[in-house]
């Protein structure tokens, strides 16, 4: 199976950083390079890795960063999203979720360290989050039943009667 993922700057970062060698951002990294994730990425998405990564606070070397870009660059795929119009709390993260958006119909996922940056989405996910998806091959049933309340939500709602179902609380018919 293809996972198609825009991979917030803050995951990479982390990855880069962390001394632990099961990370969750490290494991995403790897996975990229290994080819298990295919990065999509846009011109701005890239701009924003290079400048955030070139930061001093961060003493990354040069040789890191361009592989870093350059494998992101070749394993990954360039999108030009359609705009939108949604709101973020930093529209700087706006391209990422544009670039998500955009491939959704691919089933792609926006992976980040801030979630509350991004609107609720059952496609923005943590690392960790993105790691049970790769680790279950993509069973989107395993990955929903590893999160709490889900399976009991779920089981509740197949009690429901399709008359009163098709009806949402906002009264607008499916």
């Amino acid at each position: 199976m293809k996972y198609y993922a825009v991979i917030d700057t803050n995951v990479i970062i982390a990855a880069l950083l962390t001394k632990n060698s099961d990370a969750a951002t490290l494991k995403v990294l790897r996975a990229v390079l290994d080819g298990s994730i295919t990065p999509l990425y846009h011109e701005d998405i890239l701009s924003e890795y290079d400048e955030v990564l070139h930061r001093r606070k961060f003493h990354l070397q040069e040789g890191t960063i361009q592989l870093v870009l350059t494998a992101i660059k070749q394993y990954g795929l360039e999108v030009q999203p359609q705009p939108t119009g949604e709101i973020l709390l930093d529209m700087d993260d706006l391209i990422f979720y544009e670039v998500a958006m955009e491939k959704r119909s691919d089933g792609a996922w926006l992976v980040t360290g801030n979630q509350k940056h991004y609107p609720v989405r059952s496609f923005i996910v943590t690392p960790a989050e993105m790691m049970e998806i790769l680790e279950s091959g993509g069973n989107e049933t395993l990955y929903l039943n590893s999160i709490p309340g889900v399976a009991e939500s779920i089981i509740e709602a197949k009690n429901e009667p399709v008359e009163e179902a098709a009806v949402s609380e906002e009264g607008e018919e499916w």
